[in-house]
């Protein structure tokens, strides 16, 4: 885990803020902003409060209207809040006003998703991935309250560019993109022929929403230490593993998770890890079953996929984390309080999650390692079609 992102000792204390717009009901941005929520606590910092306004569009001076950013500052004043963050993309304008207002660290979903990202990255190429989309992001912005970000060295959002110099110069920050392109393009380069070199085997990815546990399950298969944790984007890296299942060996690859509004820059510079999704046989599509929209984040994760036409691949269905979903079961005409409980793997297999058109399903808790040889069984039956194709002769495998 990354260390925890402070100033003067202590984490910072944030309040996030959202808007309802006509096309969109209180549920839904009830959960919008609770993933806001933990987007801030994975960056280090403590929600504290969460403000939210009804508007017919925002206000392009400063997203929310002048009673609320008033109201937002007082509180902010009051409580030794150092960090306010919006939930959607704001401006350079609607950004400099409410700093101007509020006098506090403005942050809006882009940037504490890069900020997460430039923790998270390991590598060269994550590192220089995120350092592109931070300057692309920096660019227009580079009118902000700069004496004002230069007195609070570190903290949420000012890592990366800008963290040892802040450069006001538009052409050095426009010939410092050109340079990590240059050098994203060579490591996409070398990146490509490793793909090429291991084209001849089954390659299987795992793929789905930001911490439904992915890499847990990538853990199991390959009997590796991929990094896992209970945070959003704990892996960046693409991590490609040998696995074999009853001699039968083949390609497992854990990408980074999807998410929803993810930054279109960050789509762009990680394109060369996405290509492990666009160039892989079979899609493991894992749910958090657990989750209580997980529906929604099934579709996030289709509609990400078809952007990048890859959703016209064979996919396994794995809903993960049965061990902790719970089903309100209660008869129509008991007036007994609802009791939640977990349905077993028959019920689960005759619900309606099972009945998908997209393709197999199975059921599991990587973590209690519950029904797992079925999925190795599901794995290694798919992998095994297209394993004969690759290898007619190879008939000693079966």
């Amino acid at each position: 885990m990354g260390k925890m992102i402070e100033t003067g000792g202590q984490s910072d204390r944030a309040v996030l803020v959202g808007v309802i717009l006509p096309d969109q009901n209180e549920a839904e941005v009830k959960e919008f902003l609770d993933e806001l929520a933990f987007l801030t606590d994975t960056a280090g910092a403590i929600p504290v409060k969460t403000f939210v306004q009804k508007l017919e569009a925002p206000n392009p001076k400063t997203f929310v209207g002048s009673g609320k950013i008033s109201e937002i500052e007082a509180f902010v004043r009051q409580n030794d809040i150092s960090l306010v963050v919006f939930d959607e993309e704001l401006s350079p304008t609607q950004l400099r006003n409410v700093e101007k207002i509020i006098k506090r660290r403005i942050l809006d979903r882009t940037n504490l998703i890069l900020d997460i990202f430039a923790r998270r990255a390991r590598t060269a190429h994550a590192k220089v991935q995120v350092e592109l989309a931070q300057y692309e992001y920096l660019l227009p912005r580079l009118t902000r309250m700069w004496t004002h970000l230069e007195r609070q060295r570190g903290g949420i959002g000012l890592r990366g560019p800008g963290e040892t110099e802040i450069e006001t110069d538009r052409r050095i920050i426009r010939d410092k993109i050109a340079r990590l392109k240059r050098q994203l393009e060579k490591i996409d380069r070398q990146m490509m022929v490793q793909r090429k070199n291991r084209s001849r085997m089954v390659q299987v990815a795992l793929v789905g929403y930001t911490n439904v546990g992915k890499s847990t399950i990538m853990n199991m298969m390959s009997k590796s230490d991929v990094f896992a944790e209970n945070k959003l984007f704990a892996t960046l890296d693409t991590t490609v593993r040998k696995v074999v299942i009853d001699n039968l060996p083949f390609l497992m690859t854990d990408t980074v998770g999807f998410i929803r509004k993810l930054p279109h820059g960050l789509v762009e510079s990680f394109k060369s890890t996405l290509d492990e999704v666009r160039e892989a046989d079979i899609l493991c599509h894992v749910v958090d079953i657990s989750h209580p929209n997980f529906e929604d984040q099934v579709r996030v994760v289709n509609e990400t996929l078809h952007e990048l036409k890859a959703d016209d691949k064979k996919v396994i269905i794995v809903f993960n984390k049965i061990d902790a979903f719970t089903y309100n079961r209660k008869d129509d005409d008991d007036l007994s309080p609802t009791e939640k409980e977990n349905l077993d793997l028959e019920e689960l297999g005759n619900s309606w999650m099972a009945k998908n058109k997209v393709g197999k399903t199975v059921f599991i808790s990587a973590k209690n390692r519950t029904n797992i040889e079925e999925l190795k069984s599901i794995l290694y039956e798919e992998v095994k079609i297209l394993h004969k194709r690759i290898y007619p002769y190879d008939n000693f495998l079966y």
